[in-house]
C-alpha cells in the first residue's frame, strides 16, 4: 500500500482547515464550509469531522461556565444526621444530664449490658449531633467527612471519640454509619469562674472527623426523563435562564428552552441518549455571561459592603458629617476651711464636649460603574459607616437604581 503524504490525508487536512476558519466562524458554517469545498468521496466524512474537531469555546464566547452557576436536577447532594455519643472527654463531658445518661445505658444495652441510667456517670461523655451531605451516586463503601457538634452542656470535646452513629436521610433510613477521633482546630483552658480565668481558641465544642463517615446505601438518583435534562439555576434570574438556553441551542441546536427563573430544559440530541454521562459533561462545559442583578449588600454589625458592577447612581448631592460628644466625669473634693466646722464632700463634676466635622455639600455627576461611585465616596472621605447611610439616603431619595440589601 503506497504511503500517502501526512499533508494528504485527510484528517490532518481537515484539522488544519478547521483550525484556520475565522474566530467568528460557528459550527454549522464550518460544517457548510468543509462540504462545499471538497465535492469527492470525502465529503461526507469532512463535514463529519469538522463538526467534532471544531472546538466548543469558538460558539460559546466569553463567560462562566454552566456547572459553575447550575446544577443538573436528580443530581443534588442529601443531608444525613444523627445523635451519637463521644466518649474519652476527662471529665469535660455533660454534667450528667438525664438525656446523656440514659443514650450511655441503651448504647450499654446494645452490648448486652443492662445497666440503669440513674447509676451512670456521663462525666466523660456528651450527647453531640452528627451531620453529613452525601453526593449523589456515591456508592456503599466510599467514605465523606462528618461535622460533630455537642448538644448537652459539655466543655469541650477536645481529644474525643465518635462511637458508631447511624447517619439517617429525610426519610428515615440509615444511609451512613460514622466513627472516629474528632479534630477540633481549638482549646479550652482554665477553670472559668469567679476568681478563675479561661482562655478559649475557636469553638471546641464543635469538630469534624475527615472521611468519618462509611456510605451503607446509595441514594438513588435520576437525571435523566425521557431524553430530558433540567438545569438549576444557583441564583434564579430570567435573563440568566434566557442567556444559559441560547448559548446551549449555539452548540446543540434546538435542544434547550428556559422554563422559568431557575430551569432550563435540555432535549438529548440524537445518538446521545446511549452515553447521557458524556452528553451532561459537554452540557456543563457551555460558556454564557450570566445576568448579574444591581445589588448592594450592607453587613451593619461588621462594616462590610459588597457592590455588583452593575449598579447606577444618578445625579444627586451629598453632605457626610459627624458628630462626636465627649462626656467626662471628674470628683472634686470640697474641703472646708480649718474653723468652718463643716465636713469634707466629694463632689462629681461631669463634663461635655461635642464636636461637628465640616462637611460641604458635594455635587456627584451620573455614576454608571461601580469604579466611579468608589472613587467619588472615597473622594468625600466616607468611612464604610458613613457609606452605609449614604446608599440608603440614596435609596431613599430614588437616585441609586439597585436593590439594597441589609444584614
Amino acid at each position: 500500500m503506497p504511503l500517502v503524504p501526512r499533508h494528504l490525508r485527510p484528517r490532518q487536512r481537515v484539522a488544519a482547515e478547521a483550525r484556520a476558519l475565522p474566530a467568528d466562524f460557528s459550527r454549522a458554517a464550518a460544517e457548510k464550509s468543509c462540504g462545499a469545498r471538497r465535492k469527492n468521496k470525502f465529503a461526507a466524512i469532512l463535514a463529519v469531522l469538522c463538526a467534532l474537531l471544531w472546538p466548543a469555546s469558538v460558539s460559546q464566547g466569553e463567560g462562566v461556565r454552566v456547572r459553575d452557576i447550575a446544577i443538573v436536577y436528580g443530581a443534588q447532594d442529601n443531608q444525613l444526621t444523627g445523635v451519637g455519643l463521644v466518649a474519652g472527654l476527662a471529665g469535660d463531658g455533660d454534667k450528667d444530664q438525664v438525656y446523656t445518661k440514659q443514650a450511655f445505658a441503651n448504647m450499654l444495652m446494645r452490648f448486652g449490658l443492662n445497666v440503669p441510667a440513674a447509676t451512670l456517670s456521663a462525666k466523660n461523655v456528651a450527647l453531640v449531633s452528627v451531620t453529613a451531605d452525601i453526593k449523589a451516586f456515591q456508592k456503599e463503601g466510599a467514605r465523606m467527612d462528618v461535622t460533630v457538634e455537642a448538644l448537652g452542656d459539655a466543655k469541650s470535646l477536645t481529644g474525643g471519640v465518635l462511637l458508631q452513629t447511624p447517619l439517617l436521610g429525610a426519610d428515615g433510613k440509615v444511609y451512613a454509619v460514622a466513627q472516629g477521633a474528632l479534630s477540633i482546630g481549638g482549646f479550652s483552658a482554665g477553670d472559668g469562674g469567679a476568681g478563675g480565668a479561661t482562655v478559649t481558641k475557636n469553638h471546641p465544642n464543635t469538630g469534624q472527623i475527615i472521611n468519618g463517615a462509611l456510605v451503607q446505601k446509595e441514594i438513588p438518583a435520576q437525571f435523566v426523563n425521557n431524553n430530558l435534562v433540567e438545569l438549576l439555576l444557583r441564583e434564579p434570574s430570567f435573563g440568566s435562564a434566557s442567556r444559559m438556553a441560547v448559548a446551549i441551542n449555539e452548540v446543540f441546536t434546538n435542544a434547550a428552552h428556559a422554563v422559568d427563573s431557575s430551569t432550563v430544559q435540555v432535549q438529548m440530541p440524537p445518538g446521545t441518549a446511549g452515553a447521557p454521562v458524556d452528553f451532561i459533561a459537554r452540557l456543563q462545559n457551555v460558556e454564557l455571561t450570566p445576568d448579574i442583578p444591581a445589588r448592594i449588600i450592607i453587613n451593619e454589625r461588621t462594616g462590610t459592603i459588597v457592590a455588583t458592577a452593575a449598579i447606577h447612581i444618578s445625579s444627586c448631592a451629598v453632605a457626610s458629617g459627624n458628630i462626636t460628644i465627649n462626656v467626662s466625669s471628674a470628683l472634686d473634693v470640697s474641703q472646708p476651711n480649718a474653723f468652718g466646722g463643716g465636713s469634707t464632700v466629694v463632689t462629681p463634676r461631669t463634663t461635655t464636649q461635642v464636636t461637628e466635622n465640616k462637611s460641604l455639600l458635594v455635587p456627584l455627576p451620573e455614576l454608571p460603574t461601580v469604579e466611579k461611585v468608589a472613587s467619588a465616596l472615597s473622594a468625600l472621605g466616607a468611612t464604610p459607616r458613613d457609606m452605609m447611610a449614604i446608599f440608603q439616603a440614596m435609596k431613599q431619595a430614588g437616585a441609586l437604581q439597585a436593590e439594597l440589601l441589609m444584614r
